[in-house]
């Protein structure tokens, strides 16, 4: 199966979670069934047409592979065209087209493993982070977790009640420890956010980082670096410090303004872009277009979603040649190392570069 292709997966059932999410769960058709396992903390990207626009967009998975179901969460956020459609029109029986998961947000799971993990999520950010929690509490009976979840106020905790069932069921092996921002709670631990004050008084309390075999992190920008600096400042692998980021604030270069019509030919860099067993053959400024949009630009069927550095849908190989990311919050430091980048962040470097997108 070709990385680009998208499967018609039916709705089988919405969840309404709370006033502002909804959990979506499809029908796996029977020859599609092993292009759709996922691993914890994967996402699947849709592709809807809106008003002759085509929109794609990435949501983690919240289910764990034990319990059979393929289940996604959408969080509505203000303007947000395709989650304000799935939470106030999508209707089980619909169809969406649907990329198979994908995803660097996971650990391997191991049955014999006797590990101490720790999440720290905010809002939608507890989707991946609960199927990951899930996964390991069933499939490692050894190891413990513990969750810090941070939210506005009681009412806007998504899985609430899942997650307490999850505690009921394993007293020994979970702990959580909610956060509200805009709700005040009787200990001082409860209440405020999670930033990097949070996480010093939640480690000379509750937490012990010397304990902490990996931990994991989802929300705001803000929040992520916040506790991924923190927890790296205190002695944490960076290898065990695993982040999701669903957004980014961080501005784009000046490079992508750039114009075509603007550059020397003497200036531009011969690009070969392999998909799908074709090629496409381009020619593309230093300081121009990244390679995605490039590609595009010249009718290649390229995998893509947020084009933002944040997810890594657009993931290919560099078969020849240099080029430049402009951020990447995606791809994990071995990945860059073997030679992959994240194509909507990417700018040629070198005279001649051949990226392959087949073999990522």
């Amino acid at each position: 199966m070709a990385k680009t292709d998208f499967y018609p997966l039916t709705v089988s059932d919405i969840r309404k979670e709370t006033n502002d999410c909804v959990s979506v769960a499809f029908e796996i058709p029977t020859d599609a069934q092993e292009h759709f396992d996922f691993i914890p903390g994967q996402y699947l990207t849709f592709k809807h047409t809106h008003e002759s626009e085509e929109l794609r967009r990435s949501y983690s998975i919240c289910s764990a592979p034990h319990e059979g179901e393929l289940r996604v969460a959408i969080k509505k956020v203000e303007g947000g065209i395709f989650s304000t459609f799935a939470n106030e029109k999508l209707a089980a029986g619909d169809v969406l087209e649907t990329m198979p998961p994908m995803g660097n947000f996971i650990t391997e799971i191991d049955a014999a493993n006797d590990k101490n993990y720790v999440a720290f999520a905010a809002g939608s950010g507890i989707t991946p982070v609960i199927s990951i929690i899930k996964t390991v509490l069933e499939e490692e009976p050894k190891s413990s977790f513990t969750l810090i979840y941070g939210n506005k106020e009681f009412q806007s905790i998504v899985f609430r009640e899942e997650i307490e069932a999850l505690k009921n069921k394993h007293l020994n092996r979970l702990q959580v420890v909610h956060v509200l921002s805009r709700e005040r709670l009787e200990s001082e631990i409860n209440c405020g956010r999670i930033d990097a004050k949070k996480c010093d008084a939640l480690c000379s309390t509750l937490l012990s980082i010397d304990t902490i075999d990996k931990a994991f992190i989802c929300g705001p920008e803000a929040m992520i670096h916040a506790v991924k600096d923190y927890l790296m400042d205190k002695g944490m692998d960076k290898s065990n410090v695993k982040f999701e980021l669903f957004t980014s604030s961080a501005p784009l270069s000046k490079k992508t303004t750039v114009k075509a019509q603007d550059i020397d030919d003497s200036d531009l860099c011969d690009v070969t872009v392999k998909v799908d067993d074709r090629t496409f053959d381009l020619k593309l400024a230093y300081e121009g277009m990244t390679i995605l949009d490039a590609a595009l630009s010249k009718g290649a069927d390229l995998p893509y979603a947020c084009k933002g550095g944040v997810c890594c849908t657009c993931k290919c190989k560099i078969v020849e040649g240099e080029v430049e990311m402009e951020v990447n919050y995606a791809l994990e430091d071995e990945e860059v190392a073997d030679g992959y980048v994240l194509s909507c962040q990417a700018h040629p470097k070198s005279k001649k570069v051949v990226v392959d997108f087949d073999v990522s």
